[in-house]
């Protein structure tokens, strides 16, 4: 197949990451991809094979205002449309929610199936109303809607036809398969790590008061927390109001985390809502306990509670500290949940979750059946 992969940008994020995996896995597969960003291929956080052929169309600028916004978005149709036509696809992938309604835009009229995903949960994760709006008008003419969890299909058969609604949940990228444990017994002690972008989504506000409440007693643990975002001077002031900011590093971006995945003790995840945590995939594939807060979407399609990690409650500090403070001071129950961890190599195998991917474009492409079902006065857009 000649696949053509669509996202915003190729910027140190989880959607991001899924997105050029994917590319790679095709591209060493022998299909033709090419992957569009509306940012410039210089932005890109996340590099993919050689054999992809990756377009950075340099658009992903701010507007002021909603005059500029619509002259800009009328401008990223019009040349994402002519990037799809030169990639002569098969079938085109677009992910998260804006992009995918840009990308529908821009397909109307060339008889080429597109297949769009949502990364996070579109129940808490807001978008504007006229981009809402926009989504319930254009994710119709969609081949597939692909969501990652069980728990949003129902939001996703409100979009589009229940039978085109997919459930495929991020894949391990094949670097996991290195995490064996062989570098534990030279790590440092008593470690904690959480992982993601520093926005307030991610929760680690809350993961900061838990580590202090159960950390003050146990002054010899300390926590690292890997990501960038805007929530950084807020973290680093709320850390030393705390008191525990000389415990607590706020490491930044890393371009291979698994180092610091493999000799950490544990990792928590205290997100508000999520979509499918790749960081929480990778922490228990790099053979670590897990503790992660149970929130709409996400966390409890991959631990099974008390057999491979422990979930809690979202926005329960009290909850997650006490939880935090039992597994610190527990090795051997640590040790029972991350033998079982590991178990989320084979259940989310890059190989197994692909394969789904695959299976649903072949289906797509020997389909090709129209999918406009909107309104006549909006059928007639299709001729333009």
């Amino acid at each position: 197949m000649r696949i053509t992969l669509v996202i915003a940008t190729l910027g140190a994020g989880g959607a991001e990451r899924v997105m050029a995996r994917m590319a790679d896995y095709w591209a060493e597969q022998g299909h033709g991809v090419a992957l569009i960003t509306l940012d410039g291929a210089d932005k890109d956080f996340y590099g993919v094979h050689p054999a992809v052929a990756r377009i950075g169309l340099g658009l992903a600028h701010p507007s002021a205002g909603v005059r500029q916004a619509l002259t800009r978005n009328i401008g990223r149709i019009a040349s994402l449309r002519e990037a799809m036509r030169r990639s002569n696809p098969d079938v085109v992938i677009s992910f998260v929610d804006k992009t995918n309604v840009l990308t529908l835009m821009a397909t109307v009229g060339l008889s080429i199936p597109v297949v769009v995903s949502e990364r996070i949960d579109p129940r808490y994760h807001g978008i504007e109303r006229s981009w809402a709006l926009l989504r319930r008008l254009f994710y119709r003419r969609a081949a597939a809607l692909v969501v990652q969890t069980d728990g949003l299909r129902p939001w996703a058969q409100g979009l589009i036809d229940p039978n085109d609604v997919y459930v495929i949940p991020n894949p391990l990228s094949e670097k996991i398969r290195a995490c064996d444990g062989s570098v534990r017994s030279a790590r440092p002690k008593n470690t904690i790590v959480s992982m993601g972008r520093l926005a307030v989504q991610k929760g680690f506000d809350d993961l900061l008061r838990a580590f202090a409440r159960c950390g003050n007693s146990r002054p010899d643990w300390s926590l690292v927390i890997i990501g960038e975002g805007p929530e950084r001077g807020r973290l680093e002031a709320l850390a030393a109001e705390l008191g525990v900011r000389s415990r607590v590093t706020l490491a930044g971006r890393l371009a291979d985390p698994f180092e610091v995945l493999q000799r950490a003790d544990l990792f928590v995840l205290a997100s508000r809502y999520e979509g499918f945590p790749n960081a929480l995939l990778e922490a228990m594939a790099c053979r670590l306990p897990v503790v992660s807060t149970d929130c709409p979407s996400g966390p409890r399609d991959i631990i099974r509670d008390g057999v491979d990690g422990v979930l809690v409650p979202p926005g329960n500090v009290t909850a997650l500290s006490e939880v935090m403070g039992r597994l610190m001071d527990a090795p051997q129950e640590r040790e029972r949940l991350r033998a079982r961890a590991v178990e989320v190599v084979e259940r989310f195998g890059i190989e197994k979750i692909m394969k789904s991917w695959s299976e649903l474009l072949r289906q797509v492409v020997d389909g090709r059946r129209p999918h406009w079902p909107v309104p006549n006065t909006v059928r007639s857009f299709r001729r333009i």
